[in-house]
């Protein structure tokens, strides 16, 4: 008996390739659609009720792939990740146990990792309480994936392939609507189509504070604080930022050390 599958990828070459493959190589898998963001995601796992859904996770900046996970109201159905950072999404994978692959997708590792999930389905099955371990340790993925994470490099994608940022070359952020216009020492900007509270989650945040609905800040980049007709911080580019109130009292204290 075949399990049913979905494949979650923001790009269409990535999400039809790992489709093929998957037909070829893994009969064991019957994909039964695809889905290119969070919203078509969240549609089809209530279509379609899948067992098992290959899962892309931007890294190390974008958690989209979590955010899908943390939406549905229940979760039902294991999860194979599938990431082009090896040195730093290993080690979480592993400790946690959970299935993963890494792009460019490698046959025999899909297979392992496929094999792997068909015996833990029979499982799960007959045991609920393995099945709630399981749920517990995509949880503690997730946590250990933000906790772990140095935070030096951001991938942006664009038309013709990514950026990679150092988060140190950051001096702030500012929400765009839903997405994010990073603003960097060189005098560069990139909007990025991830929101400020994704940013907020994965920041280092002994560095970097949100001190308004619409702006982080890198507190290594601060010059000045201003009082005058509100309350404002001065970064070394220039800019200008408010700050609201209740984020005063911690500002201070980060900035000051007291």
């Amino acid at each position: 008996m075949k399990l049913s599958g979905i494949i979650v990828d923001d790009e269409l070459p990535a999400r039809e390739n790992l489709r093929i493959l998957i037909e070829d190589y893994c009969p064991e898998i019957n994909i039964i659609g695809t889905a290119g963001s969070v919203a078509e995601a969240q549609a089809l796992i209530g279509e379609k009720s899948p067992e098992v859904v290959f899962l892309d996770i931007r890294m190390p900046a974008g958690m989209e792939g979590f955010d899908l996970l943390a939406s549905l109201p229940e979760i039902n159905f294991q999860v194979i990740f599938v990431t082009a950072f090896k040195e730093f999404a290993v080690q979480a994978f592993n400790a946690n146990a959970i299935h993963y692959i890494l792009k460019p997708i490698d046959i025999v590792e899909l297979k392992k990792a496929v094999n792997k999930l068909v015996q833990r389905s029979t499982q799960y099955k007959n045991s609920s309480g393995d099945f709630e371990q399981y749920l517990h340790s995509l949880e503690n993925l997730q946590r250990n994936l933000i906790r772990e994470n140095p935070g030096q490099n951001i991938t942006i994608n664009h038309s013709k392939g990514f950026k990679i940022i150092h988060d140190e070359d950051i001096i702030h952020l500012e929400a765009d609507g839903n997405y994010t216009m990073l603003y960097l020492k060189e005098g560069k900007t990139y909007l990025d189509t991830r929101t400020l509270k994704v940013y907020e989650d994965f920041l280092d945040a002994g560095r970097f504070l949100r001190v308004h609905k619409s702006h982080i800040v890198n507190l290594t980049h601060v010059s000045e604080y201003l009082n005058e007709d509100g309350q404002f911080v001065i970064m070394n580019n220039g800019s200008s930022l408010p700050i609201s109130r209740n984020k005063l009292q911690l500002f201070f204290q980060m900035v000051k050390g007291s």
